[in-house]
Formats: C-alpha cells, structure tokens, sequence
C-alpha cells in the first residue's frame, strides 16, 4: 500500500520517535510510506530546498494517491489536521482509508476531533501507550497476509 505517514515537521516534534517507529514498522510489512523522507534529522534543510508551491503540490498529490493517510497526532500540527481533513473529506468517495494515532499520556492536549472521531467506515483512531503498544497496533493493523 502506499501511504502518507502525516506527522509533525514544523511544530511539536514529540511524536518524532512514534513516528519513525510508525515509518519503519510499515516499511517492514512492505508498504511504501510516501512521506519516509520527512522523518530525517536534516528535515529542515531539506524541505528547505523547496518552494511552499512545490511543497503543497507535492503533498497534495501523495494525499490524493495514497490508499491510507496515518496521521500521528500527538503533536500540535496544523498540517497533521489538514491532511487528515483533506483525506477524511474525501474517503467515502475515493476509498481512502485513514488510522489517526496519539499518545494517551497527551490526550488532553490532543484536538478533540482526533480522539473523538467516530467514523468507523473510514477511519480507526488508536491511542497508545508505549512504542511497543503503538508498533504491536502497526502489526495487526498492516502486517499483509501472504495469498
């Protein structure tokens, strides 16, 4: 599957550990993680080589190709909701389905939207503990049966 792993780049870079654990979780079950690149120490650098136009293009196109968006939301990250409200948006319609993970020990700061959502057809909201709790979730969640 292809997936785009949304978490925090620019703000609260907490959940950095969950998700580079989340990145190479899901690239052990053989799936592409279309925002892997992003989870480098030298982000900034990097993205830095980039307009805001070619970025935005960039990942508008992941968002709208993906088949899952897993969002790590432990994080302040306006750009976390945005992707998880473009994808929710439109996942009845394309199919899309979307997994929003956070941090318990965090919950009263997470966005209400995140840990209350209630769409069962299109999106699963998980709150780990640990990155053991969080990876074993990755496991049942994605691990792909051989056919």
């Amino acid at each position: 599957m292809r997936i785009y792993l949304a978490c925090t780049v620019r703000g609260d870079r907490e959940g950095m550990l969950a998700g580079r654990a989340i990145a190479d979780r899901l690239r052990r079950h053989g799936h592409d993680v279309l925002t892997a690149r992003l989870l480098a120490g030298d982000v900034d650098s990097a993205e830095s080589q980039l307009t805001e136009e070619e970025v935005y293009r960039r990942d508008i196109e992941w968002l709208s190709t993906c088949d899952v968006l897993v969002a790590e939301a432990s994080g302040s990250s306006d750009s976390v909701g945005f992707a998880v409200g473009y994808v929710l948006g439109r996942a009845r319609h394309t199919g899309q389905q979307i997994v929003l993970l956070y941090d318990k020990e965090r919950r009263e700061a997470i966005s209400r939207l995140i840990t209350g959502n209630c769409d069962l057809v299109c999106c699963t909201t998980f709150g780990y503990r640990s990155i053991d709790d969080l990876t074993a979730f990755i496991d049942r969640h994605f691990a792909v049966s051989p056919t």
